[in-house]
């Protein structure tokens, strides 16, 4: 009954071409290749041209910018009722990480709707989202709508690299084209947690920990292979790549992820336990996975380059580690940093990212919570940190606080974080409807 009541009121918002629209639009932009190898190894322009258009069939004026030729940024205004609220962003980047064809069931850049079901590489990360936003805007045209407040509707490049060729170079470059602006929402919430046991949770994200790669170079005496060599690049860079990988981080709870266990807590009807977070995690089962790698920061080891010939001993061993900190942890993160690599490995930043946090007692999270219990009124809605990061790092130089709120109602069976660069990548038709509609009462109300 609470299905059925649900969509009669979404029946009375999102009309039925707003519905198709979605589906064909994830479809078509998952079948436009913007695969991001790093490196600058990318072109976002046909799908920049393919949303520019989309939006200007509404009347919108949207303006293409690039940095880079062919790594292209799109930017739309739409005007609200009320010139004396803030503007809100909503944003979702064009490119995709790599896929491997062979790897596939359904070749990953087809866009094939089969059984309910769009495949193909971003239909989660995050040609969906894309694909939601524009549906929604064009919907509006149709009927006539007009949101409360501003609403700047950007699609950019280069987020599963540096962002300098989208976020980044629209941060700092065109600042006056987000005027206004003081949230913002995108990829990475608001989509079903299956628990296992019947329960569906909808994390929210209110927070990303930071970014840190970083490139470790060790130096010592090159030599002969054969020769005893106390000063070995390679020994002195895998010691500390040991050390990095086995160390334990301390932990350190955030607002947001203080917010996240009471939250998670009372839906299984159990002692929210801060003093024993490790004892809580174990209690929330399965759920736990949406907060245990966001109670401590972490550097894992990820890629090593030494040598060039089996006999001799390299001057120089190079390595690379993907680290993330809490917000208000980047200290601690360098200090560790300094002490487990030691006095004969060097350390830098290659990307660098600022750690991210959104209050969960906003009027914004609040509407956010709501709209997605209007049309899942069975689901729990919880806040949640975001292991990784997303462009919102990037827009929160200006001043925009980001929510992760990219709604997908999925079902048992569909694990959306291993959907997120894995192989078979895919999302249910229904799951697009649910968020056209949920995005639409949030976007209208907002």
């Amino acid at each position: 009954m609470a299905d059925q009541r649900a969509a009669q009121g979404t029946d009375r918002q999102t009309d039925q071409q707003a519905l198709d629209e979605v589906v064909t639009f994830t479809s078509d932009l998952i079948r436009i290749d913007t695969t991001n190898r790093g490196g600058g190894d990318c072109r976002e322009r046909p799908a920049a041209e393919y949303a520019a258009e989309r939006l200007a069939d509404t009347g919108l004026e949207p303006v293409l910018l690039e940095r880079t030729e062919g790594r292209t940024n799109v930017v739309a205004r739409i005007e609200g009722t009320d010139p004396s609220a803030d503007a809100l962003l909503v944003h979702g980047h064009l490119d995709v990480v790599p896929a491997e064809a062979a790897d596939w069931s359904v070749h990953p850049f087809s866009g094939e709707v089969r059984d309910g079901v769009v495949w193909g590489r971003g239909a989660v990360d995050m040609k969906n989202m894309d694909a939601m936003i524009l549906s929604v805007v064009r919907g509006w045209a149709r009927q006539g709508v007009r949101p409360r407040r501003d609403i700047v509707v950007a699609f950019t490049a280069d987020e599963e690299a540096s962002a300098e060729d989208g976020s980044g170079f629209l941060a700092d470059r065109h600042p006056e084209l987000f005027e206004g602006c003081t949230e913002g929402i995108s990829e990475s919430g608001a989509f079903t947690f299956h628990d296992g046991s019947g329960r569906e949770i909808y994390p929210i994200a209110a927070g990303e920990r930071g970014t840190a790669w970083l490139k470790l170079t060790a130096r010592g005496r090159a030599g002969h292979g054969s020769k005893v060599n106390r000063e070995n690049a390679v020994t002195r860079l895998s010691a500390a790549i040991a050390r990095i990988g086995d160390h334990e981080w301390p932990l350190r709870l955030t607002p947001t992820v203080r917010a996240a266990l009471t939250e998670l807590a009372a839906v299984y009807g159990i002692d929210s336990d801060l003093t024993d977070v490790d004892a809580l995690l174990d209690k929330l089962g399965p759920a736990a996975k949406l907060v245990e790698a966001t109670v401590r920061n972490s550097a894992n080891p990820t890629m090593l380059d030494a040598g060039y010939k089996v006999n001799v001993i390299p001057g120089e061993a190079v390595a690379h580690v993907d680290g993330r900190y809490l917000p208000g942890g980047e200290d601690e993160f360098r200090t560790t940093l300094d002490r487990l690599t030691g006095p004969d490995v060097d350390w830098e930043f290659e990307h660098h990212e600022v750690a991210l946090q959104a209050p969960v007692d906003s009027p914004t999270f609040a509407g956010l919570r709501t709209a997605v219990q209007e049309f899942a009124p069975e689901g729990h809605v919880v806040p949640y940190c975001m292991s990784g990061g997303t462009d919102a790092k990037q827009f929160s130089r200006l001043g925009i606080t980001g929510y992760g709120f990219a709604p997908l109602r999925l079902p048992e069976g569909f694990d959306y974080q291993a959907l997120f660069h894995g192989v078979d990548e895919r999302v249910p038709v229904e799951a697009l409807h649910f968020g056209v509609r949920v995005l639409d009462r949030f976007l209208r109300t907002a």
